[in-house]
């Protein structure tokens, strides 16, 4: 624990930045790493809603199951059920304008990733540079003839870059990870809308029509 201290301290003024971006990032981390989970995206009720759903009779019921479950594809299939009396078009384009807003909240805090993992090395780099300008003012002051000045300064300024490079690494990986998992759910998500937007177009079953067979009775046997 001395140790971290005294590395932070070593850095100056730069880690002060640079802690608040590792904190940002760590919190999106933890954050989306639940948000993103496919049972809270998808949530299994709405699935099998989808699965089971009965044309008019099944509407009502539906919508309440949908604002019960919540999750993205709730919210898709809700609008499909409230947009069902419209043509095929019609759903189909609300289907996908709701589809664009609940993949927005799905990336949502992945810019700030993003930019957390393109800014730290800049502001490692330029930890390292002012450090680098107060090794060569120790060098004008003091000359090269004390090597340990020379090293122990050039230790410091690189100090901020290290930090810089560890928390932009792990943050540029996970905004990678995330963003192919919208894109994976997102692509869930309007397969299973397409297949229940035609479940919904689909005309109910008609009970078919039993046909009354008169049947003639059994002959009086004749005297």
């Amino acid at each position: 624990m001395q140790e971290a201290i005294e590395f932070i301290r070593q850095g100056g003024w730069p880690m002060i930045p640079l802690a608040i971006c590792s904190l940002a990032a760590l919190t999106v981390i933890i954050e989306r790493s639940f948000a993103l989970r496919r049972s809270k995206v998808m949530h299994p009720s709405a699935l099998d809603l989808v699965n089971t759903y009965r044309g008019e009779v099944s509407a009502a019921p539906g919508v309440y199951t949908c604002q019960r479950a919540r999750g993205s594809l709730s919210r898709i299939v809700e609008e499909v059920i409230h947009s069902r009396d419209m043509d095929r078009a019609h759903i189909v384009e609300s289907m996908q304008a709701t589809g664009r807003r609940e993949v927005g909240h799905l990336e949502r805090g992945l810019t700030l990733l993003e930019i957390v993992a393109g800014i730290s090395p800049l502001i490692g780099l330029l930890g390292t540079v002012l450090g680098m300008v107060t090794v060569f003012d120790a060098i004008t002051a003091e000359g090269i003839g004390n090597p340990q000045v020379l090293s122990n300064g050039i230790s410091k300024a690189l100090v901020t870059t290290v930090a810089g490079l560890c928390i932009a690494i792990p943050s540029l990986a996970f905004h990678s990870y995330f963003s192919r998992r919208v894109e994976s759910l997102a692509m869930e998500m309007q397969d299973v809308a397409m297949g229940f937007i035609t479940k919904v177009r689909m005309p109910a079953p008609r009970p078919s029509k039993e046909v009354a067979v008169e049947t003639m009775p059994f002959a009086e046997p004749q005297a």
